[in-house]
């Protein structure tokens, strides 16, 4: 006669049978790779570019579907609430998983909860951009300006709770600073008033500045960030000018319903790799500046130990601010 545990044990082999089976098989048909904001924005943009090299690492269509609203949680909450099995992925990252977690009063989902990490497979440094005749060439003199100047300057955000919006209140605490934050629906509409001088600011993803920047529309005074982006070779970083608590960079990562079977998640990680690695990403990510993380940073292991420790790096901020949305 068999015993309880036996018939377990035979289980669990049937179920682990099963999910192999499932993945050798993965995927056999379009992935949907939904993304939580409107098209033809920054996110968007690197999200194509990825979906395309990862169609080309799997052997199988990745079709974008862009799912906007509420900073990114109404497209979250439809693959949260999909089927675990490979077929509905979501393009996440730090507003999504880290950020909304702690800006909003009920977030529709749980970064850590309701989704398996899979991999990181971008890093988009945030550039502190200024009107063209901006009084500041630097970080320093920047700096020195916004301390005396505070209380009639304005920046830009693409919306209360964006990153363009917690990372100035980063720089507020550090310079004492109070600056009227204006808030757009959207990073171009905010963009456009920066280059017509109606703002004096904006902490803005590196793929929407670039040629901005180049045509001499805007200046560039720092990269908020540990490193220089090849895009704006010249530009130097927060830490470089003594601000290594200034880091605001975001990063774009792939996760996958709570329940998603780990042979799954596995061979997604696997070709999140190989389609990181192709030439042809690494030159439009590089035209874009857009970094692409370390092989230890790409792993399913990194991410799940990351993802507590960025949104412990975000709440002081938050906290300090009340930034608190419905």
């Amino acid at each position: 006669m068999r015993t309880r545990s036996t018939s377990l044990a035979a289980a669990a082999a049937l179920t682990l049978s099963f999910t192999a089976a499932v993945a050798q098989d993965y995927p056999a048909r379009a992935i949907t790779y939904v993304v939580p904001y409107a098209a033809g924005g920054p996110v968007d943009t690197v999200a194509r570019i990825f979906a395309q090299h990862l169609g080309e690492a799997l052997k199988q269509q990745v079709v974008v579907e862009n799912v906007g609203g509420a900073g990114g949680m109404v497209g979250s909450q439809r693959v949260a609430q999909s089927a675990p099995d490979g077929y509905r992925l979501l393009h996440a990252g730090s507003a999504v998983l880290a950020q909304n977690q702690l800006i909003y009063k009920k977030p529709l989902v749980d970064g850590q909860k309701d989704f398996e990490m899979i991999s990181i497979f971008s890093d988009q440094a945030r550039v502190l951009v200024v009107r063209k005749d901006f009084p500041a060439n630097t970080l320093a003199e920047f700096n020195a300006y916004a301390k005396a100047n505070g209380a009639k300057m304005q920046y830009g955000s693409a919306g209360v709770g964006s990153g363009s919006h917690i990372c100035p209140l980063m720089l507020d605490a550090i310079n004492g600073t109070k600056i009227t934050h204006v808030p757009y629906r959207g990073s171009g509409p905010a963009m456009q008033d920066l280059v017509a001088g109606r703002l004096d600011f904006i902490a803005e993803q590196i793929a929407t500045i670039v040629s901005l920047v180049e045509a001499g529309s805007i200046k560039a005074i720092a990269v908020l960030g540990e490193d220089r982006v090849p895009a704006l070779a010249n530009v130097p970083t927060s830490k470089e000018a003594g601000l290594p608590d200034l880091d605001c960079g975001s990063w774009g990562a792939l996760v996958a319903p709570k329940g998603t079977p780990e042979p799954i998640i596995r061979k997604l990680a696997e070709a999140t790799d190989k389609a990181l690695d192709a030439p042809a990403l690494k030159e439009r990510f590089n035209q874009i500046g857009v970094g692409i993380p370390s092989k230890e940073r790409r792993s399913v292991e990194f991410l799940r130990a990351y993802l507590p420790k960025d949104i412990a790096r975000w709440t002081s901020v938050v906290k300090a601010a009340n930034i608190q949305l419905d």
